[in-house]
């Protein structure tokens, strides 16, 4: 389960990581009906781009890390009554990362956190069903070998 989900915790490092993962149409129609209560408090962008981030992977025998390539990613970053928010999604949705950067700033600023609280929980709960459902899935194509 959703660390957050399990141990009831609704900190940055879990909103931002439902979020980048959730459904993009989902959290920019999420933010679109949020903007006009938002943006009276000074909403501005101060960086949406796209880049090449490296992705790093831990080798299973040995737990080294290591970097396994370059991923495209898309980062934003907005104020929001003073309150900077941030995000970072894989590919180059500039919105879906700009949609997340504003709901970061509105829950560090304590706008409407119950609304936004209770989207993440909801993304949280279908990303875990996904996760449950591609395991099982997994789980079907294990094969048993005996080795002599």
């Amino acid at each position: 389960m959703s660390r957050g989900l399990e141990t009831g915790a609704f900190d940055q490092a879990f909103w931002l990581g439902v979020l980048a993962r959730a459904d993009a149409l989902e959290v920019k129609a999420f933010t679109d009906g949020l903007l006009p209560a938002l943006e009276p408090l000074g909403l501005e962008v101060l960086e949406n781009r796209t880049g090449l981030v490296m992705l790093p992977s831990t080798d299973t025998a040995k737990g080294s890390r290591f970097h396994l390539g370059e991923v495209l990613a898309s980062e934003s970053r907005v104020r929001l009554a003073g309150v900077e928010g941030y995000a970072v999604c894989l590919g180059r949705d500039l919105e879906h990362s700009l949609a997340v950067a504003i709901l970061d700033a509105a829950l560090q600023t304590g706008l409407e956190i119950e609304l936004i609280q209770t989207f993440v929980r909801q993304q949280a709960e279908k990303l875990e069903a996904a996760d449950q459902a591609l395991l099982r899935r997994v789980e079907q194509t294990r094969v048993e070998m005996e080795t002599f």
